[in-house]
């Protein structure tokens, strides 16, 4: 019969080998099959986006290289220049006048006195002083911080240092330009306060 002279289908696959050119069958280095992913071979986490970039993104790493090389502005604070001050100091002297704006306008509208004494009026006292006095201090605090980082900023380059004096020079212009609408005495004033506080800031953190 045919059937029996002719070899048996499955044996013959089962005897048969198929070899492919290497250029064709190896597959990429960094090509990843359903295997690999199911028998744990290859890292899942290596299919992040930011996978394998380390320490090459410059603006998430602070290191000593990256901050500011101005004799003098080594301090307890690192900044990598004028941005991060100006950004950073006008935000937190705004955040910190907000909440010492609160506090004050708390303790005025719980001591102010009411016609009628009722829970509701004496809450609605309270917040009316809040928004007023914290939004005041927030915003002057804010503005004042803006200037003097800009000022100050712009002396250092100047100078080519940072150091106390300039830290003062800038203060004093930055409370006589904020109180220069008022007149010559209340700009001094303004001046001399602004002065001997950015003093003493800067010299805190020369030695924290």
């Amino acid at each position: 019969m045919a059937s029996s002279s002719s070899p048996d289908a499955t044996d013959f696959l089962k005897n048969a080998q198929f070899a492919r050119s290497d250029a064709s069958a190896s597959p990429l280095p960094d090509s990843v099959t359903a295997s690999d992913l199911l028998l744990g071979a290859y890292d899942p986490a290596k299919l992040h986006p930011l996978a394998g970039l380390g320490d090459q993104l410059d603006y998430l790493v602070l290191d000593d290289d990256k901050t500011n090389d101005l004799p003098g502005s080594g301090t307890a604070i690192p900044s990598r220049g004028w941005s991060d001050d100006l950004c950073y100091g006008t935000g937190t002297m705004y955040l910190g006048g907000l909440a010492l704006g609160g506090v004050w306008g708390v303790r005025e509208g719980a001591r102010r006195p009411l016609a009628l004494s009722n829970t509701r009026l004496r809450i609605n006292s309270i917040l009316n002083a809040v928004t007023r006095r914290g939004t005041f201090l927030g915003n002057s605090a804010g503005v004042l911080a803006l200037a003097y980082n800009g000022i100050n900023s712009s002396i250092d380059g100047l100078r080519g240092k940072h150091d106390t004096m300039g830290s003062m020079a800038a203060g004093a212009l930055t409370g006589a330009l904020y109180k220069s609408s008022a007149g010559v005495k209340p700009a001094l004033a303004a001046a001399t306060l602004v002065s001997g506080l950015a003093g003493v800031w800067s010299y805190v953190k020369t030695r924290v």
